[in-house]
């Protein structure tokens, strides 16, 4: 996703003119989110999913969407078994903790 969000940002914004070595070059990704100042795709992604999970935590217990967030889904027998919806909240919330807790 990283990568995709990087090549958008960098046709969007294009080649820039070096005046050191005079010629066009492509800009780095350090360039890319010094001028764009916004959050990534990951970093939203991660911010909407907590906002979800707030939003049906307040919901009452008999509505489907809070039913489905605490279901278990059974195992699977021939592979590993994948990360639950609750697993990446979870992992969410500590990776987006953690970088609230550096700025303050």
């Amino acid at each position: 996703m990283n990568i995709f969000e990087r090549k958008v940002y960098t046709t969007i914004l294009g080649p820039v003119y070096d005046n050191e070595e005079e010629n066009w070059r492509i800009l780095t990704n350090k360039e890319i989110y010094a001028s764009v100042k916004k959050p990534t795709i990951i970093e939203t992604i991660r911010l909407n999913r907590l906002c979800w999970f707030g939003h049906v935590q307040k919901k009452e217990e008999n509505i489907i969407p809070k039913r489905v967030l605490y279901m278990n889904l059974g195992t699977r027998l021939r592979s590993r078994p994948r990360n639950r919806w609750q697993d990446e909240v979870r992992e969410d919330g500590r990776i987006v903790g953690r970088v609230a807790g550096k700025s303050t």
